[in-house]
């Protein structure tokens, strides 16, 4: 099998996410890692590249150096991962798409709209693709209730209710220097905001995911719980459809008790459905006037997207790690065999999801007033 040659930017020592692109390109066999900008920090940078035994002579401090050199080089990277704090995304991905070199970028897109835009500016003039990592897409389940809403089996969409509680920010871990509470709670490099943008992103994408449904109004309420910090730790946030369906996300990091509870509820005119993160082999489906149904993943009845995200036989556990991995397998196939996949979350998926964390800074800023969603 012909392996995609991959390169990184951030994710040295210490980062959680770089290590978790790292597992996910390799568990299905297609990317092999073979250069990177770890750090800014020449020493660290060096020594995070020797730990994964990166040739000393394609490890980088500088991004743009890196796009330079691999894209002149026989035999350089074919594509990048991404996984820096939010303000580094557009600089690094526009200098990576103004190589020919394809990009691999943790979400959420950027820090704001008007750096979204430049992204997508560099992107079409580019020959190479981007490509945006919301994880929870690739989950096996979460691709049957895509499917099954598509093919109409719960009728006209009604009602959807999504929820992401954590409870490690609950006290302000960030000012003891705690790396991953540190970035995610400065509002200079997350945009402005906090959970809304760290996991409020992947609720509001998962919807629209999962339903096809595009909000085009919200409201939001923004709470900051912790002492002394900057951006919000929760969020209440109301959505219009367009088809007059209504919406509701509850977005927390100070939720104490909950480690990573994402959930989703959709309910039409003939049936509901119900998901939840920390239990991702199961999907509950409800018909109008029929018996709660529990569906589980690895069944061959289950529809084509959901068995392709599938590796091992049902009742064996496949979680985050693996949502992750379907994607890099996704891009594998879009890359080598011209695949198209509409499940592949894209510059318009990030896009909107700078629109939306906009909407809801604004909105709070007003008392929770309605805002248009562009």
């Amino acid at each position: 099998m012909t392996r995609i040659r991959l390169g990184m930017v951030g994710g040295g020592h210490g980062s959680f996410i770089g290590a978790v692109h790292r597992i996910a390109a390799r568990i299905d066999d297609r990317f092999e890692l073979v250069a990177g900008a770890l750090s800014s920090d020449p020493t660290r940078a060096l020594a995070s590249a020797q730990a994964l035994e990166i040739d000393p002579s394609r490890t980088y401090v500088n991004f743009a150096d890196m796009a330079r050199s691999e894209a002149q080089r026989s035999g350089g990277i074919q594509a990048v991962s991404i996984v820096t704090p939010n303000h580094l995304h557009a600089d690094a991905a526009i200098v990576f798409l103004e190589a020919g070199i394809h990009v691999i970028c943790d979400k959420p897109l950027t820090v704001s709209s008007q750096e979204a835009s430049r992204i997508k500016t560099a992107l079409e003039v580019s020959n190479a693709s981007f490509f945006l990592t919301h994880n929870y897409t690739g989950y096996p389940l979460i691709r049957e209730a895509r499917h099954r809403i598509m093919a109409g089996q719960l009728g006209e969409i009604r009602l959807v209710q999504a929820e992401y509680a954590q409870d490690w920010l609950a006290d302000p871990i960030e000012e003891s220097g705690q790396k991953q509470a540190t970035w995610r709670t400065d509002p200079k490099f997350t945009g402005g905001g906090g959970a809304i943008v760290d996991i409020g992103t992947h609720a509001y994408n998962l919807v629209h995911f999962v339903t096809g449904l595009k909000a085009n109004e919200l409201a939001a309420d923004l709470s900051s719980f912790a002492s002394r910090r900057e951006v919000d730790d929760n969020a209440h946030i109301w959505l219009r459809y367009p088809n007059g369906a209504r919406g509701q996300l509850w977005i927390s990091q100070v939720a104490i008790g909950n480690e990573n509870a994402l959930s989703l509820r959709v309910y039409g005119s003939n049936g509901g459905l119900e998901w939840q993160q920390e239990n991702p082999n199961i999907l509950w489906i409800t018909p109008k006037g029929g018996p709660r149904q529990r569906i589980t993943r690895g069944s061959d009845r289950l529809s084509a997207d959901a068995i392709a995200a599938t590796r091992i036989p049902a009742g064996h556990p496949e979680g985050y790690l693996e949502g992750f991995a379907t994607l890099y397998s996704d891009i594998a196939d879009c890359l080598i065999d011209n695949i198209e996949n509409q499940a592949l979350p894209g510059i318009y998926d990030g896009m909107e999801g700078m629109f939306f964390i906009e909407a809801c800074i604004a909105s709070s800023a007003e008392n929770s007033t309605w805002q248009a969603l562009r």
